[in-house]
């Protein structure tokens, strides 16, 4: 998936009265969260979601809140077992937990941070797409993709979304021609996460920021989820990948915080030329900047940039764009690898899938050029499960309060 975007959404959000009831008058946030920390939120639209969620908090912040709320600090390690390791959705479920205490946490304004799932589609290769159902009645998507090895051992991951939508309008994207509503709050993120985990009851593996959105515009929540995927759920970070499409400066301020991350840049064409009249963000980006800022972000992390290649039929897919995607990536010294995507198509679009012949032939074109290559395994096509495909099936519009009736319906299971 490449990044993506949504549809301009009207605001029907509704303020709880608990939430004006009582609120933690000495909560403070742990140094733990300072790591992480980016420059302030981005131009873009915030959320107003309450952020007063316990998923996303370390341990330590926990602890905090359980003091401030006049318990002992082991209740806050209880917190954290109850939200990370049980896994549950609603403090009112945390029966570990004195009635009062959870009576307390509701009472200001206190909640898990998990949203119900919408809608449930499997593919028939076992790839899952859902839709959650945010609070402010908005849906995102994430996918869960199963892959079994030789040895019968299953490496799941998770593509998850870090907006409502995109402003950045890719022309190969289903998100893009969707509009943009906001950003995802760090428990926005992470939920999408658990919420595969609960539907395959298997833990995830990988996660790939991959989804709805474009990352760096959301930097400081994506930053996080990122701490907390890595910390508190037990994902390596080696097992995280941020993709991009290029925003100014944010390359640069993500190799600072030395994550063991991969950087994926969704880069489509070998030339600036080509590449604005796929990606038109990139006008304000030229393909110099960005590949100086990869090439400093691979020696500022040791962690090689993963260049994302969708394959478009008569565009970008001619034998000569492989070998012109071999110079530029030569000129910028090592530590690439390319992942072809051949394009997973789309309602609404020109753009065609090309022939299995010519995905072969770029792949060799770069590998005989000594570039590493890899064509990815497309997944879930008869699940819409390309950038914001099914979310585009089924709202450009925030829902009504009381459209929660698919909820129940049972999963679709769509033949090819």
């Amino acid at each position: 998936m490449i990044a993506p975007s949504m549809a301009m959404l009207q605001q029907v959000c509704s303020v709880p009265l608990a939430r004006v009831v009582r609120r933690p008058s000495s909560f403070t946030i742990a140094s733990s969260r300072n790591l992480y920390t980016s420059s302030p939120s981005s131009p873009h639209r915030t959320s107003h979601v309450d952020p007063h969620a316990l998923l996303g908090m370390s341990e330590p912040e926990l602890q905090q809140l359980a003091v401030d709320l006049g318990q002992q600090s082991y209740r806050g390690k209880q917190l954290y077992h109850l939200t990370y390791q049980r896994k549950l959705r609603e403090i009112q479920d945390f029966s570990q937990l004195p009635q009062a205490f959870r009576n307390d946490l509701q009472e200001a304004g206190w909640k898990v941070g998990r949203s119900p799932i919408y809608r449930t589609v499997t593919a028939v290769d076992g790839t899952v797409k859902l839709l959650i159902k945010l609070e402010d009645n908005r849906l995102i998507e994430t996918v869960g993709i199963p892959v079994e090895d030789d040895k019968g051992s299953m490496r799941l991951t998770a593509c998850i979304s870090s907006q409502v939508g995109c402003p950045l309008r890719c022309l190969f994207c289903a998100t893009g021609k969707g509009g943009y509503s906001r950003n995802l709050q760090r428990h926005e993120i992470i939920e999408q996460v658990l919420a595969i985990e609960e539907i395959f009851k298997h833990r995830v593996t990988n996660v790939v920021f991959m989804g709805m959105g474009e990352p760096m515009l959301n930097l400081k929540s994506v930053l996080e989820a990122h701490r907390c995927l890595n910390k508190d759920v037990q994902i390596g970070q080696r097992m995280i990948t941020i993709s991009t499409v290029g925003v100014p400066n944010t390359i640069k301020k993500l190799a600072s915080y030395k994550l063991q991350s991969t950087l994926a840049l969704s880069l489509h064409a070998p030339n600036q030329k080509l590449r604005e009249t796929i990606v038109p963000s990139a006008k304000s980006y030229p393909l110099d900047a960005i590949m100086k800022d990869c090439r400093d972000y691979f020696l500022e992390t040791s962690r090689r940039v993963s260049f994302e290649y969708a394959l478009l039929a008569g565009v970008n897919d001619r034998a000569e764009h492989a070998i012109e995607l071999t110079e530029l990536l030569h000129e910028w010294g090592r530590g690439s690898h390319v992942n072809l995507i051949p394009f997973n198509p789309i309602e609404g679009s020109d753009y065609q899938r090309p022939q299995k012949k010519a995905i072969q032939a770029f792949a060799a074109a770069l590998e005989s050029r000594k570039i590493t290559v890899s064509i990815r395994q497309t997944r879930g096509l008869d699940a819409s499960a390309a950038c914001g495909q099914l979310r585009n099936e089924f709202q450009k519009s925030p829902l009504l309060a009381d459209s929660d009736s698919l909820q129940s319906q049972p999963d679709i299971a769509v033949a090819c």
